[in-house]
């Protein structure tokens, strides 16, 4: 590995969320890292405490060389970065000039089956649509974005309780070897891509807080893809019995009779209405409510936020957008 690394050149990790932090620790690991460029310290928590990036608390861990910058085109960090063969880019939210890419491989990890899904947030768009796989690919960092070239994929699959953050973190670590093969062919000159078809191409746009709720009136598996999708941010919030709770895992109930555990569920229940537990039905099926978070508490079981409250068949819980706060 040191010989491949002297005879070929190294890597500029440029990052700031935790979707590049596997990735970062296998080239450290392999001894390829030159310098890690990410954000300066923000404030974060409820004390507002100066908090670095995940990359940058990662590289400080590694000993790496790390330059904390809110432009990775200024004089520093972009003659750090000129001193490297390649350039690796995973969610680090700042455009690269021209001269930054000149003469060197720039690639890119974006969780989506390029060319839909441009954005940020891939993962739970695609979710939120419905989509039961998540496609990763490494990519050619362009002027547009997400418009590069493709270099390779790696598919995942969702699991059907699987949340849009749990997923994140699984495609992490499962696009790491993906990346690690693109990445050994820009350092031996021989990285080929493949163009993306334009026609074909959508969009991730951002998620907002107004969007942190769900239509009961849909059916059983694009509710549960949207609360999902939304897990963990921002959300699916939602209110029974006048109390606010945020549903954060749910479970469609596929029986072809919609009849688990003899549960009898009428033409006439509403959608939103509990039929029974923590069942409750939708425009078409039913779901099972598995986890929920109430204000200001941590995450628990339905069965653990029932005890000592009157939860009762036929309740309706309800959910729709709300003003986003400044």
């Amino acid at each position: 590995m040191d010989d491949f690394k002297h005879a070929l050149g190294s890597v500029a990790f440029l990052g700031g969320g935790s979707l590049g932090a596997p990735c970062l620790r296998e080239l450290a690991r392999r001894g390829w890292i030159d310098v890690v460029v990410s954000q300066p310290d923000r404030p974060a928590g409820r004390g507002r405490v100066s908090t670095p990036t995940a990359i940058s608390s990662l590289a400080l861990k590694c000993g790496l060389k790390l330059i904390r910058t809110e432009d990775v085109n200024q004089l520093e960090a972009s003659e750090q970065c000129a001193r490297a063969k390649v350039i690796v880019v995973i969610s680090f939210g700042q455009k690269l000039s021209m001269p930054l890419l000149a003469g060197r491989a720039a690639i890119n990890l974006h969780p989506s089956a390029l060319p839909k899904w441009r954005g940020a947030a891939p993962i739970q768009r695609a979710m939120m649509a419905g989509e039961e796989r998540i496609t990763v690919c490494a990519m050619q960092v362009a002027q547009r974005m997400d418009a590069g070239d493709i270099y390779d994929t790696h598919a995942c699959e969702v699991g059907p309780t699987e949340t849009a953050g749990e997923v994140h973190d699984r495609v992490a670590l499962e696009s790491v070897d993906m990346m690690m093969r693109a990445i050994e062919r820009a350092l031996a000159g021989t990285l080929v891509g493949q163009a993306q078809i334009e026609s074909d191409a959508t969009r991730a746009k951002k998620l907002s807080k107004t969007e942190a709720f769900v239509d009961f009136s849909g059916s059983a598996r694009m509710v549960r893809c949207r609360i999902h999708g939304l897990a963990p941010w921002p959300g699916c919030d939602a209110d029974i019995a006048g109390e606010p709770i945020r549903l954060l895992r749910v479970k469609e109930v596929t029986t072809p009779s919609a009849q688990p555990l003899g549960l009898a569920i009428t033409h006439s229940a509403a959608p939103g209405e509990i039929v029974r537990g923590g069942y409750v039905a939708c425009g078409e099926g039913v779901i099972e409510i598995l986890q929920v978070q109430p204000v200001g508490r941590r995450a628990m079981a339905w069965a653990d936020f029932c005890r000592g409250r009157s939860i009762v068949t036929g309740q309706r819980i309800t959910s729709a957008a709300r003003k986003e706060q400044a």
